[in-house]
């Protein structure tokens, strides 16, 4: 919901006079941000879960009753295998769905997986029990509850304000743009490091070999810190990222950093181990493509989503009961080969779960006066931990041109749901990739970091060019 307020001209000589003034333009500032932000907290914990899903069960019973889900590993240490210590890990499929099948199940797939049938001859689907795995800590569940009436976007609609962190800013959405605050503010620590995280390109269809990259990452959330504080305390810095790549040779000692603001275009830095300098990358942003990834994959499509949403109108569809990717333990087996699981058309789907699940769906239509290569796309994003789980992109002809899978799952550190690993198909090019993996790393997996401390990679000023330069000249 958008607000307007008319500006006013004032005539005062005193500054004095002014004040009254400005204190009553802040009321009504106020005022509009409860409304934008408003429902009532006192359906959260009882109609609503903790963070705004409904609690109800529904599918005829096939989503289950949200409850607090407890603790969901047994006995699991930094090193083990994820999915093996899960406590659901047994779970077996109830059916698979193919192209032989997939008109029966139509009605709970979105286009753009309706349409990986068409196009990927052997696709499957492995559909299991529906799990509601993903909760949060009590200080997550108490800012959520805070901001419920206080949280607000600015002026142009479509960047974050102000809020209670960390917490989900909107539990109760009213807009689009409200939406996809929530799954970008999603609780995951205030750190997250990947070391050796695994990418690649399928081949082109004329022939070829797979593209490749290991990839040392590092994403800071300085919001993430447990306790409360308001997001602008942190100059409403959304996150700051650190990479580095291992492989292959080509892309070895090339380094980067980035740092994204809520209503600001994100400032890059990147070295370049042949010239030893750090150049700024003021176009590595939006619709730019990933250094490394064959053109292929695109800034704003890691995480399903990520960065300024400036350049499109966001809009909330609704809610859609879909199977969608879940408790998706197969992206993190780090036990696993990764030639085993991403195979010659799609990810093995062996190592994919799906469950049936209420999702938010947003669509995003790029503004007038805006350029971008999808001038349509739509997502999806899970109405209980608000984890982006599926999107799709269209061409400017109208055609379904990419379709993305997040992999979320239950992380024992945090007590949340988080995803990092995905997947991303290229119907025109008939190509796919994953990313952000840990498949085949063996005990070096993803760690998420709940605590702000001894770390200098938890510190503001390490994502700085100097720093960049600094680092990767040693």
């Amino acid at each position: 919901m958008k607000h307007v307020i008319q500006r006013l001209d004032i005539g005062l000589a005193s500054v004095g006079a002014i004040r009254p003034l400005v204190v009553a333009f802040a009321t009504l500032l106020a005022c509009s941000a409860a409304q934008a932000a408003g429902g009532d907290a006192a359906q959260l914990g009882s109609k609503l879960t903790p963070l705004g899903g409904e609690v109800a069960a529904g599918g005829n019973g096939a989503i289950p009753a949200w409850v607090e889900p407890g603790k969901q590993d047994s006995g699991w240490s930094y090193g083990d295998v994820r999915g093996q210590r899960w406590k659901f890990k047994d779970d077996k499929p109830l059916f698979s769905i193919t192209a032989a099948n997939v008109a029966q199940y139509a009605k709970q797939l979105s286009p753009g997986q309706l349409e990986l049938f068409k196009k990927i001859p052997d696709y499957r689907m492995d559909v299991y029990p529906t799990r509601r795995t993903c909760s949060a800590p009590d200080f997550v569940v108490e800012n959520t509850r805070k901001n419920v009436g206080f949280a607000t976007l600015d002026s142009s609609g479509v960047a974050l304000q102000e809020a209670h962190v960390p917490g989900i800013p909107f539990p109760m959405p009213t807009t689009g743009a409200e939406v996809m605050w929530n799954m970008k503010m999603r609780y995951r620590g205030v750190g997250f490091d990947m070391s050796k995280t695994v990418s690649g390109v399928s081949p082109r269809e004329a022939g070829g070999s797979w593209l490749r990259t290991s990839t040392d990452w590092f994403i800071y959330t300085p919001w993430g810190q447990k306790g409360s504080a308001l997001f602008s305390s942190f100059d409403r810095l959304e996150l700051a990222t650190y990479f580095n790549y291992n492989e292959p040779a080509a892309l070895a000692g090339q380094a980067g950093v980035i740092t994204t603001k809520a209503g600001e275009q994100a400032t890059s830095f990147y070295y370049f181990p042949g010239q030893r300098r750090v150049r700024r990358m003021p176009s590595y942003s939006y619709d730019a493509p990933q250094i490394g990834l064959d053109n292929q994959y695109t800034v704003d499509e890691s995480n399903v989503f990520f960065g300024p949403m400036d350049r499109f109108d966001w809009k909330l569809v609704g809610k859609q009961e879909l199977l969608v990717p879940y408790n998706s333990f197969g992206a993190y087996d780090g036990s696993a080969r990764i030639e085993d699981v991403a195979q010659q058309s799609s990810i093995a789907p062996t190592s994919r779960r799906y469950e049936l699940h209420r999702v938010w769906v947003v669509e995003a239509n790029v503004r007038e006066g805006m350029r971008h290569q999808a001038p349509k796309r739509v997502f999806y994003i899970d109405e209980d931990s608000w984890n982006g789980l599926m999107a799709v992109d269209y061409d400017k002809q109208g055609q379904i041109w990419k379709v993305r899978e997040g992999y979320t799952i239950p992380v024992y550190e945090t007590g949340t749901c988080d995803m990092e690993a995905q997947a991303q198909y290229n119907l025109v090019d008939g190509r796919y990739l994953y990313d952000m993996t840990s498949i085949g790393v063996g005990k070096k997996d993803h760690r998420w970091l709940t605590e702000g401390t001894g770390n200098p990679r938890l510190k503001r000023d390490f994502y700085t060019s100097d720093n960049l330069r600094a680092i990767s000249e040693r």
